[in-house]
């Protein structure tokens, strides 16, 4: 309700006008406001907040995925976010050409599902890795097979798991790749109309490169949409004191895996000579029975030790530790 004026307020203005110091047209422009469309259609469920809050958690994710896939797919790969928006789910279905690969995943402990959409060309070139080839996709796309789905399947396995570091400021969550679908029709998660945010990424595997769509719908995300903001998502990284945050990154360092070899020497053979071994040939190596092995820890010597057995396998006995700059 607009302010109500006392009677002298009003003389002074209606004396205002008759006397030219205060002109109508100009309180006409200045009433008026601006007057913004709402589409019933598409009703804006995810502001812009929301949508930059799903980038940082996939720009961490596409780390994740840059660091994590190359060990099963051995090749270089780069991943990068490179748009967030809202639609409506008719819109996404309608924007897929079969055959397509989708994986529909249960967001527990969310109510409802996500959809994940890979690119075909890209799926086919991973499988081609997997099976020990160059990552050369196919020159005309096809179906997959029950063999090729059952590979690609657990690449997206992987892919899906590793949502869990980047989400875990927000929700902690358990995603299962509950099915992967070849058409998009059998993929109706929720009614057409239903809101998503759809964040799009780009990964490239060698010389091929496809997008990775995540289809995000409102009904599952709705019980976190508080959250889904960067004062909220950066206050829960702040929560953890400096001492508390380098506890964790120790913790998380001595979970991983280095490959541990002892070399016991080393020979030198023609190819003629190495193709014709057989079972009970001996080979000379440069080193003494005596002499200390040498351990490397990955790429790197650390140790020297002496070989040994401890009950029915073999092993070592460290002797030395190398230093840096030894």
């Amino acid at each position: 309700m607009g302010e109500v004026l006392s009677q002298s307020e009003i003389d002074s203005l209606l004396q205002a006008l008759s006397t030219g110091e205060l002109d109508a047209d100009e309180i006409k422009d200045d009433g008026d406001k601006a007057i913004k469309e709402y589409d019933f259609k598409r009703p804006a469920k995810f502001s812009k907040e929301h949508l930059r809050t799903l980038e940082i958690i996939y720009e961490h994710y596409s780390r994740l995925l840059s660091t994590n896939l190359p060990v099963y797919l051995r090749k270089n790969i780069q991943v990068n976010v490179i748009n967030s928006e809202t639609v409506t789910f008719s819109e996404f279905t309608n924007s897929l050409l079969n055959p397509v690969l989708l994986g529909i995943i249960d967001f527990a402990p969310l109510d409802g599902r996500i959809i994940v959409d890979l690119s075909p060309k890209l799926a086919f070139a991973m499988i081609d890795m997997m099976l020990g080839g160059m990552g050369v996709p196919l020159e005309k796309e096809r179906e997959f097979s029950e063999i090729e789905l059952s590979i690609i399947g657990k690449i997206i396995v992987i892919c899906i798991q590793l949502l869990r570091e980047p989400w875990k400021n927000v929700v902690e969550i358990q995603p299962v790749l509950e099915r992967l679908e070849m058409n998009s029709q059998f993929a109706q998660i929720i009614a057409p109309t239903e809101m998503i945010a759809m964040v799009t990424l780009s990964i490239k595997v060698g010389d091929v490169e496809g997008l990775m769509n995540f289809c995000l719908p409102y009904l599952t995300m709705e019980s976190i949409m508080d959250k889904l903001n960067t004062k909220y998502w950066f206050s829960t990284m702040r929560d953890r004191s400096d001492d508390d945050y380098e506890m964790y990154i120790e913790s998380m360092i001595r979970k991983v895996e280095m490959p541990v070899k002892a070399v016991l020497g080393k020979s030198i053979l023609s190819v003629n000579d190495f193709i014709n071994l057989q079972i009970g040939d001996i080979i000379r190596l440069d080193s003494k029975v005596e002499e200390e092995l040498d351990i490397y820890v990955g790429n790197l010597r650390k140790f020297t030790a002496l070989p040994g057995a401890s009950q029915d396998a073999y092993a070592v006995r460290v002797t030395s530790v190398y230093r840096e700059g030894e």
